[in-house]
């Protein structure tokens, strides 16, 4: 960690690693190893179910849970805290990503943020009956700093992947992250199964979930840490200046020169309508499935859920290695295109299919569709916008990239969760995100990606 603390002159050192340094790659691998365990155990599978049962049982005689004095519904609390955090990540997450790039901070940053969500996920273990908002608040932290890090995160791709490889290297780091994110969950789904047979109760067993959870991103980070280097010494403040203010002054210079970059933006913007496509159907895929109305009164169990769930992990793995060879070969704008073309067909067919005895099979075949397309079109977006990005200001740009897309993410949901109200049924809310997959992929050929990245002073890969 020294080499962050140096202060020294703007020059870089002559020893600075050179992009396509497998031993740096790896590093950065390990940290989407470290981290996914958030995304699955936590997030996805058991904080959520956990805190709501713990609000509604601290809940009054009118149904409503209070936090510090506040009331609310005990299933809307987390919600609540994820909005929080969300919004916490859209003012914060571009100051940050100004001062890292101007600092040349990137990794001191990575690693406090890396280390303080794991240390709050980690803490989780202590929310129990008499502490139930405790888990709210410890996910506001964690949520945030999760954010952070990874905008710090993929601000070091163009520098350990030169551009003909950025592809491969971004794919392999989804991959790596599904295989690591699902091979924690199932170990804690045994777990959580066992329970009975080592003798503990549920709610022991899901706050040793939450720690293992926390304790994974913890230790693994330290790989990264260990093997992942950092550019350019830090550099010297200027009199009166704090990092806060060349932050904000650096973001709004920053701002003001997007506009140089019109196909950079053109493609931000394609990539936000579908991102909110594809993360929309990630959260209502559950919902969808497990509702009797969207299945004809016969409704898909909660084990039968988390089954499909854990496949997925697994077969996006294969997935995101899948779309890494497809664009190195036909480029990453083609790969994007077919993944979104996949996409499409996933969401009409769970309109139209999924109402028979069937559909189980059915189920498990949509659940292995969206999971072969899930980390490759995320991969290949990332490394694509990576090679659009004008060196120097990686940090920035990621985290507007970051911030934007947390920014419409509510977009999707709002969508379904209105058309479903409208019609009174969950079939007509699924094909409206379709709207988000078919606006993205008429802007996304519009994208000169040679252009971008030309305009952006970077060079072109042999494949476009």
């Amino acid at each position: 960690m020294s080499q962050d603390s140096t202060v020294a002159t703007d020059l870089p050192p002559a020893n600075e690693p050179r992009a396509g340094n497998r031993r740096e790659q790896v590093g950065w691998y390990f940290y989407d190893w470290a981290n996914s365990a958030f995304s699955t155990t936590v997030a996805t599978v058991f904080l959520g179910p956990y805190v709501s049962n713990l609000a509604t049982q601290a809940a009054g005689l009118d149904g409503l849970a209070r936090f510090f004095g506040i009331p609310m519904a005990p299933d809307s609390f987390l919600p609540y805290c994820i909005a929080f955090s969300v919004v916490l990540q859209v003012l914060f997450l571009p100051i940050l990503g100004a001062i890292a790039d101007y600092a040349n901070l990137r990794k001191r940053l990575m690693q406090i943020f890396a280390i303080s969500g794991s240390i709050a996920t980690m803490a989780m273990f202590l929310v129990t009956a008499a502490t139930w908002w405790l888990g709210g608040v410890l996910f506001i932290i964690a949520n945030l700093s999760f954010g952070a890090a990874i905008v710090f995160y993929n601000a070091f791709l163009p520098d350990i992947a030169d551009p003909d490889d950025r592809d491969r290297v971004s794919s392999v780091g989804w991959a790596v992250g599904y295989l690591g994110g699902g091979l924690l969950l199932l170990v804690n789904l045994i777990l959580f199964q066992l329970q009975d047979a080592i003798g503990i109760d549920s709610g022991l067993a899901v706050r040793i979930n939450l720690f293992s959870g926390g304790l994974w991103w913890f230790g693994w980070s330290f790989v990264t840490w260990r093997l992942l280097r950092a550019r350019r010494t830090a550099r010297t403040l200027p009199a009166g200046e704090t990092y806060l203010s060349i932050g904000i002054k650096q973001l709004w210079e920053t701002y003001n020169e997007a506009k140089q970059y019109p196909h950079t933006l053109r493609f931000l913007i394609a990539y936000l309508l579908y991102n909110d496509g594809i993360q929309t159907v990630i959260s209502v895929a559950a919902i969808f499935a497990a509702a009797p109305l969207a299945r004809g009164g016969l409704e898909i169990e909660q084990s039968v859920l988390i089954q499909v769930i854990l496949l997925m992990q697994f077969v996006a793995f294969g997935g995101a290695l899948l779309f890494g060879r497809i664009a190195a070969r036909i480029g990453a704008k083609r790969a994007l295109i077919i993944g979104l073309l996949v996409w499409t067909v996933v969401v009409i067919y769970a309109y139209v299919g999924l109402r028979g005895e069937s559909r189980f099979l059915e189920f498990w075949i949509l659940g292995s569709s969206i999971a072969l397309v899930m980390g490759g079109t995320q991969a290949v977006s990332r490394s694509l916008f990576a090679q659009m990005i004008p060196a120097g200001k990686e940090a920035e740009f990621f985290s507007i990239y970051e911030v934007s897309e947390r920014g419409t993410s509510w977009l999707g949901p709002l969508a379904f969760g209105v058309v479903n109200q409208l019609t009174g049924s969950l079939r007509p809310a699924i094909v409206s995100i379709i709207l988000f997959f078919i606006v993205g992929l008429a802007l996304l050929p519009r994208v000169d990606v040679r252009r971008a990245i030309v305009e952006s002073g970077n060079e072109p890969p042999a494949v476009l």
